[in-house]
C-alpha cells in the first residue's frame, strides 16, 4: 500500500475571515511605553535609584537602561520633555496590580436595602422591621422604606403616608431623610441613608 501525504495550502487572508466570522475579537496587546516603544528625540532619564541622569536621546536611554539589565519606562508622557525611568518593568507591575487589588479590597459598597410596610402592620412588627432598618444603616448602607397599598386601600393614600411618617420617626436617631416620601404607583416610598458625623 502506497503512503499518500495530504498538504493543506490556507491563504492567511481566510484564516482572518475565518476568525471574525465567529465575532470574536483579538485581545488588545499591552502598548506600555517601553524600552523600543519609547521614540522620543530627548528624554529626561531618572535612574534606578531615584537620581536625575539629565536629558538625552530615547536611543541613548534605552542603552543607558540595559547596561543596568533594567527596562526603561515612560512615566510622564506629557511632560516636556517626557520623563522616563530606569526600573525593573515586570516588579512595577506587579506593584501597581497589587495596589489595586488592595483598594478593590478596602472599598466598601453602599448596598440600598428595601423594607416593605403594609398598612395593617402591628405594632411589634412595625418596631421589627425598624430594628432591621437600624442594622442596615449602622452597618453604612441605605434603605428604601416602601408603604404598599392595595385595592380598596388606594382610595385612602394618607394612613400610608402616616405608616411611613412613624417609621422614619422611629430611625431619626439614626437615619437621615436622602430622599423624601414620594408616590410610585401604589408605593409610598422614602430612601434613608445614615446621619453624617
Amino acid at each position: 500500500m502506497e503512503n499518500l501525504s495530504i498538504r493543506l495550502f490556507i491563504d492567511k487572508e481566510d484564516i482572518n475571515i475565518a476568525y471574525l466570522q465567529n465575532n470574536r475579537q483579538r485581545p488588545e496587546k499591552r502598548m506600555d511605553p517601553i524600552n523600543e516603544r519609547i521614540r522620543y528625540p530627548e528624554v529626561l532619564v531618572i535612574g534606578p535609584d531615584g537620581q536625575s541622569l539629565g536629558k538625552m536621546s530615547s536611543k541613548e536611554a534605552n542603552s543607558l537602561a540595559m547596561s543596568y539589565n533594567l527596562d526603561l519606562y515612560c512615566v510622564a508622557p506629557n511632560a516636556n520633555p517626557p520623563v522616563c525611568k530606569i526600573l525593573n518593568y515586570g516588579k512595577f507591575r506587579f506593584e501597581q496590580q497589587k495596589q489595586k487589588r488592595l483598594a478593590k479590597k478596602n472599598q466598601h459598597v453602599v448596598e440600598t436595602k428595601q423594607i416593605q410596610l403594609h398598612v395593617n402592620i402591628g405594632q411589634h412588627d412595625l418596631e421589627t422591621k425598624a430594628r432591621h432598618a437600624r442594622g442596615f444603616i449602622e452597618d453604612g448602607n441605605k434603605v428604601q422604606a416602601c408603604v404598599v397599598l392595595k385595592g380598596r386601600e388606594m382610595a385612602h393614600p394618607e394612613i400610608g403616608e402616616e405608616l411611613l411618617k412613624k417609621f422614619i420617626d422611629i430611625l431619626s436617631d439614626v437615619a437621615s431623610i436622602e430622599r423624601a416620601p414620594y408616590w410610585e404607583g401604589k408605593w409610598h416610598n422614602a430612601i434613608l441613608g445614615p446621619k453624617k458625623k
